[in-house]
């Protein structure tokens, strides 16, 4: 499918928050972190996946609804993935002309970050709500093992027709994330664990045994209660780079 694009936007100010300068022990930690998991939607990408292949399917609005009441955590996440998806049924072939058509548009400075976490040795992995086949060809855009990604599982038949998804997968369900972040780190050993993204679902993550720190982004979208209530938001990529130059 065709490669991830990069585009340039215009990022938000928002001056009300407390957590734009970061203490001394939230950068210590982000300079420690043995990994760092992205979220996918909104935060490396600057679409949301879901969104896009309704779009594409014809379901768009509809779809887009339920996106928005999920990421705000007013509904559970598995009602609004059931809502989402059952609304879409997408055929393999349908999935493959999206991305083919749309490839996903990676947000600026996400690349040189990811590039700077690897040259310190810490692991980063991508955990997101959306689906492991749409995610695939920004893994490998950006260089990230596909063993690296955590996703939701589109299901087909042999004709290639939609039947379903996963629900064995963490992160079809509310709090899925924080236990797929428990797990990573379960299954690593890692001392010091990052979560990245903008959404409720990413927050959750950030609990014992679970991420140490949560960096809310908030360079495509601006949800103000969860970004008041991470250890620090950023609007850009580079700053998080800058810290650890």
């Amino acid at each position: 499918c065709a490669s991830p694009r990069s585009i340039e936007v215009s990022f938000p100010s928002f001056s009300g928050l407390g957590n734009r300068q970061p203490s001394k022990e939230v950068l210590e930690t982000w300079r420690n972190a043995n990994a760092v998991c992205f979220d996918v939607d909104s935060t490396v990408c600057l679409d949301e996946g879901i969104d896009e292949l309704a779009d594409f399917c014809g379901a768009g609005q509809a779809v887009a609804e339920w996106t928005t009441k999920a990421m705000t955590g007013s509904v559970p996440f598995e009602e609004a993935l059931a809502a989402r998806i059952s609304l879409i049924k997408p055929s393999l072939s349908q999935v493959e002309d999206c991305l083919e058509r749309r490839p996903p548009r990676i947000s600026p400075g996400i690349a040189d970050l990811i590039k700077t976490l690897k040259a310190n040795n810490t692991e980063v992995f991508l955990v997101s709500g959306g689906f492991r086949q749409m995610i695939k060809p920004v893994a490998f855009g950006l260089g990230i093992p596909t063993e690296n990604i955590i996703a939701n599982q589109l299901l087909f038949g042999s004709s290639g027709e939609y039947v379903g998804f996963d629900p064995t997968e963490p992160t079809s369900r509310s709090g899925g994330k924080a236990v797929a972040v428990q797990q990573i780190r379960q299954d690593h050993g890692y001392s010091t664990l990052v979560m990245i993204g903008d959404g409720a679902t990413d927050l959750e993550a950030r609990q014992p045994g679970g991420a140490d720190l949560f960096i809310c982004y908030a360079g495509v979208q601006m949800r103000e209660a969860v970004a008041a209530k991470a250890d620090w938001t950023v609007f850009e990529f580079q700053e998080l780079i800058s810290e650890l130059s």
